[in-house]
């Protein structure tokens, strides 16, 4: 099975690394600096799960993709999808699986458009990973999981080989047969946290020592939830009671990266994550204030950034 990895950032470059060091046919779609980095120093990976280093991974330009591959792993930033679209389309022959893991669902629509829903599986991913000043990719935490699937539910015979390939890899891949169930959970999750830190431009645990503060979270919760279930995806009872804790956790140093981002100054998924969030709440007549707050202060920022 050939693998081409669409970026070596913190995501592509930690689970494509990890496929890369179990033996796995794995190509990285990078750009020129990103290539030279990788040929000198090879791809390091600082890990509570075991540090390694990839040295020479194989790479390739856009302009030299010819090949196809049967699996291309897209673990871009929304804001940067048409461009990778563009560089990996080469790459995609009649029985490419795409596994996007890219928050939210708007571009499943856009990836559909261009290469056919039978093309695209859902996916998703979750780990706390970024690159450090000598551009390795530094797990943070131990936690990780990688989810793919067809978005039918059926457990398709090229789903099980994807299965059989990343588990050999990665610790916590595993196929889903509610893959879009999956996406949407997380998405409320992740458009909670996202629209409540950035917002009040600090962590969970500040929020809630401040007056309001739960009624604050849990109403952002209960807005993202609300659209969810309106869309056919109600957030299941253990995942609801999970995501409620860690959001009334006193203390909770937990922050989302959207908050990060915003602290470095670069740019944000404002419209993937919260806007289309809200436009489903429209399209549904549910009513969205906290949200359309948050969504507004992400769009000043971004008014600013580039201004």
């Amino acid at each position: 099975m050939r693998i081409l990895v669409v970026g070596a950032g913190a995501i592509g470059g930690y689970f494509g690394g990890r496929l890369l060091q179990a033996g796995r046919d794995v190509t990285f779609l990078v750009r020129p600096r990103r290539a030279g980095e990788l040929a000198s120093a090879g791809l390091v990976i600082k890990s509570p799960n075991g540090d390694v280093t990839l040295n020479n991974p194989p790479t390739v330009q856009a302009d030299a993709l010819k090949d196809k591959f049967d699996v291309v792993l897209l673990s871009c930033k929304a804001f940067d999808l048409d461009d990778a679209i563009k560089s990996f389309a080469a790459a995609v022959g009649p029985n490419t699986a795409i596994i996007p893991m890219l928050n939210g669902m708007k571009h499943l629509d856009t990836l559909d458009a261009r290469f056919g829903k039978e093309r695209v599986l859902g996916g998703l991913c979750a780990i706390a990973a970024t690159l450090n000043e000598k551009r390795e990719v530094v797990q943070l935490q131990p936690m990780q999981s990688i989810n793919y699937g067809e978005r039918d539910g059926k457990l398709s015979d090229r789903v099980k080989a994807i299965d059989e390939a990343f588990k050999s890899g990665i610790n916590g891949a595993a196929a889903s047969q509610n893959i879009m169930q999956d996406m949407w959970e997380k998405w409320v999750f992740l458009s909670s946290l996202a629209a409540s830190t950035s917002l009040m431009r600090t962590s969970v645990g500040n929020i809630l020592a401040a007056p309001g503060g739960r009624d604050f979270l849990l109403g952002m919760l209960d807005e993202t939830s609300a659209i969810a279930t309106a869309s056919g995806y109600t957030p299941g009872g253990p995942f609801f009671e999970r995501v409620k804790g860690m959001l009334t956790t006193e203390g909770s140093p937990m922050t989302a990266s959207m908050f990060r981002d915003i602290k470095a100054g670069l740019p944000v998924e404002a419209d993937h994550v919260i806007g289309d969030l809200i436009a489903r709440g429209d399209a549904a007549k549910v009513p969205v204030p906290k949200l359309r707050i948050a969504y507004t202060h992400l769009k000043a920022y971004e008014k600013q950034r580039v201004g």
